[in-house]
């Protein structure tokens, strides 16, 4: 019978992380694998396959410790999906969201955009910077969230004094035509300036279905 041709561990794993060789089911070492081998694996795996995504918050881990970094309000989709867990869905609302030029400002605004929960968004935090680009932050958000699909025009009013009348009113006609999606949706259907949609980040949900008719005010 022949007998497999003998590679030592190393040089076995750095093949198989090309696709120069089909990896084997092995016996873990005592102790767990070398992390200064897993991270020069992953490195060659990055280098070579662009669009790699990371498997787990040790890889995370590991392209932190190797300086990759996503630069949140500049990444690209390939950077996005880089990150472990991240559904397209939610690519495609941040990307939306940067075309209309609207950045986020920290950990609590991207933990808000996108609901995620807390030991995912922990995965993630390593490997993410938040540069602001332009004059000023946004300031902070209320804790509340308000429906801009079933609001009245006085909790509009009320709670959103940022909207003028006029922006008020266009989005409750909006509204009756179609719900809005989510901030994205509202900041193109709107034409609302970047500034202001970041003001709503955290702010406002959006649920769905048709919102009941606005009934005029008795005298």
């Amino acid at each position: 019978m022949a007998r497999g041709h003998w590679l030592d561990p190393f040089a076995r794993r750095l093949l198989e992380a090309t696709g120069q060789l089909a990896p084997r089911p092995a016996a873990p070492a005592p102790g767990g694998a070398d992390p200064q081998i897993e991270r020069e694996l992953l490195e060659l795996r990055l280098r070579q396959q662009p669009q790699h995504r990371l498997r787990s918050a040790d890889e995370a881990q590991h392209a932190a410790a190797l300086g990759w970094r996503l630069d949140v309000n500049r990444a690209s989709a390939d950077d996005w999906l880089r990150l472990p867990g991240i559904q397209p869905g939610q690519v495609d609302l941040l990307l939306r969201l940067q075309q209309g030029g609207v950045q986020l400002s920290g950990l609590d605004d991207l933990q808000r955009l996108l609901e995620l929960p807390t030991a995912q968004l922990a995965q993630w935090e390593p490997l993410l910077l938040f540069r602001w680009y332009g004059d000023g932050l946004p300031a902070s958000p209320a804790p509340s969230r308000l429906d801009l699909n079933r609001s009245t025009a006085a909790q509009l009013e009320r709670q959103l004094p940022q909207l003028s009348a006029e922006r008020r009113a266009r989005l409750l006609r909006e509204r009756q035509r179609q719900p809005f999606q989510d901030l994205a949706d509202l900041q193109q259907r709107l034409q609302l300036p970047p500034a202001l949609v970041e003001e709503l980040i955290g702010r406002v949900r959006f649920s769905q279905g048709q919102a009941g008719p606005q009934l005029p005010r008795s005298a």
